[in-house]
């Protein structure tokens, strides 16, 4: 068995004396973990950083084997995200929850393009707390979990929506919401992508979107909490404001 794809390098963790064990996320083959000989190297070890872009050359004996990996590097962003705290916090809550939510060798190829899109704004913070927000949405979206905002749960209405039901995950007017409104999520503008938002709006949304992630997403793949990652990231994002 064998495959050539590129992808984006999500964990490395050492295996026996000289090789690692990494997962990419590619296009074709969706989370995908192999074994890199020699991945401990003065070599290769600096090649495997989180975020790396990767050619990768996959071989396995059969299709269920775990196979080993020939890996060649495309670009770094590791500079992109060493010279920048918010930077690196946010690198590491993407690799952290493609990591934790996709399942084993199933493609996502719009997920993946919008990955790779964002961690190439890595450079660029003026923009990615924006391009972070939209990727989390479509996050949960392939997951199975996506947002309907475009109407109101009760009314039907498309106007004056202003908060987000935390079971349901639609859109719900300043009017229908009434008394309940202090148990309903936020929905700001630019959660249903209007505007660009300033970055008090994209914290706002983003406590949204953590809601679905912690008490949807991750409560029903049962397995451990959210990655941490994600929530040092926005305490990260919310400090600067």
């Amino acid at each position: 068995m064998e495959w050539r794809d590129e992808g984006i390098l999500l964990s490395s963790r050492r295996h026996g004396e000289t090789s690692a064990i990494i997962e990419v996320f590619t296009p074709d083959h969706g989370r995908h973990a192999g074994v890199v000989r020699g991945g401990t190297s003065r070599k290769i070890a600096p090649i495997l950083q989180p975020g790396a872009q990767l050619d990768l050359t996959w071989r396995a004996r059969l299709e269920d084997h775990i196979g080993s990996f020939v890996v060649e590097p495309v670009r770094s962003r590791a500079a992109a995200a060493l010279g920048d705290r918010l930077a690196l916090a946010g690198l590491n809550a993407v690799t952290a929850l493609l990591g934790f939510c996709l399942p084993d060798r199933e493609p996502h190829p719009r997920l993946y393009l919008q990955t790779e899109q964002l961690l190439d704004l890595l450079d660029q913070p003026e923009v990615w707390p924006l391009a972070y927000l939209r990727w989390e949405l479509l996050l949960l979206e392939e997951m199975g979990y996506g947002l309907a905002l475009e109407v109101c749960a009760v009314t039907g209405q498309r106007d004056d929506l202003a908060y987000v039901s935390p079971k349901s995950g639609r859109a719900v007017s300043r009017a229908a919401a009434g008394d309940w409104a202090d148990r309903l999520l936020p929905l700001p503008d630019v959660l249903r992508g209007i505007g660009s938002g300033g970055d008090a709006e994209v914290a706002e949304a983003l406590r949204t979107t953590g809601h679905f992630l912690t008490a949807h997403l991750a409560t029903d793949l049962g397995h451990a909490p959210l990655p941490e990652a994600r929530a040092r990231f926005v305490t990260a994002f919310t400090r600067r404001l």
